[in-house]
């Protein structure tokens, strides 16, 4: 979707500027964020492209003045409220007022380690399904500007660029998040001349690479 998670390329959001040394959290309301994301994630009721399509989807006005771990929760409450495990007014009260949905699985704390380094692997078996694409093939992105979820970002829409490896028969992250299945497809890195995407105001000699599953792409 067209949200404010879609930055690239856009001016007036400042400079990056990375902390010499920066902590892993800044507050420690931001660990218990991560450790209840990580364990409503593993009841296994959604998945990462819907938690991701979540936070997308929060208002343009709420989502950029919060912080990273913000934004987390409250993905993470709109998801819970989605699939049954609370309401809008337990979450006003901060407790729980009437029996919620069962969770598929629970995550143990002693499973934690191995639950985090094992990650939630989307590469799948593609049968007879053979990459339309290869190595060194011109293809153009398509042109689209979807109302659901889509890794393909708005800078790169409607760009030609050159093939550069084929990475494998992978989960569709657009149809994953909206609840209609895996769909997997081939999956590519293309490599564009940033001229192709930014014009005259892009560095000279400069290119850039995305991951591109194969219905974004079409030959020119």
């Amino acid at each position: 979707m067209n949200g404010p998670q879609d930055l690239g390329g856009q001016h007036g959001f400042g400079p990056v500027a990375p902390e010499p040394d920066e902590p892993r959290f800044h507050a420690d309301w931001e660990r218990r964020a991560m450790a209840l994301t990580l364990a409503a994630g593993a009841m296994g009721t959604w998945s990462i492209d819907e938690s991701r399509h979540a936070r997308e989807s929060l208002p343009p006005a709420v989502y950029l003045r919060a912080s990273y771990y913000e934004i987390w929760i409250r993905a993470l409450e709109a998801l819970l409220v989605r699939h049954g495990f609370v309401t809008e007014a337990e979450l006003a009260e901060g407790r729980a007022l009437e029996p919620g949905a069962a969770p598929l699985r629970v995550l143990a704390a002693l499973a934690v380690p191995a639950v985090i380094s094992r990650g939630a692997p989307v590469d799948r078996a593609p049968g007879d399904v053979q990459p339309a694409f290869a190595p060194g093939d011109l293809v153009r992105t398509a042109v689209m500007h979807p109302a659901g979820h889509t890794r393909l970002p708005r800078y790169a829409r409607g760009k030609t660029g050159v093939v550069e490896a084929v990475q494998g028969f992978h989960v569709f992250p657009d149809s994953n998040a909206c609840g209609r299945g895996e769909a997997p497809q081939w999956l590519y890195s293309v490599v564009f001349e940033a001229a192709g995407i930014w014009g005259r105001d892009a560095e000279p000699g400069a290119a850039l690479s995305i991951d591109a599953w194969e219905s974004y792409l079409e030959r020119p």
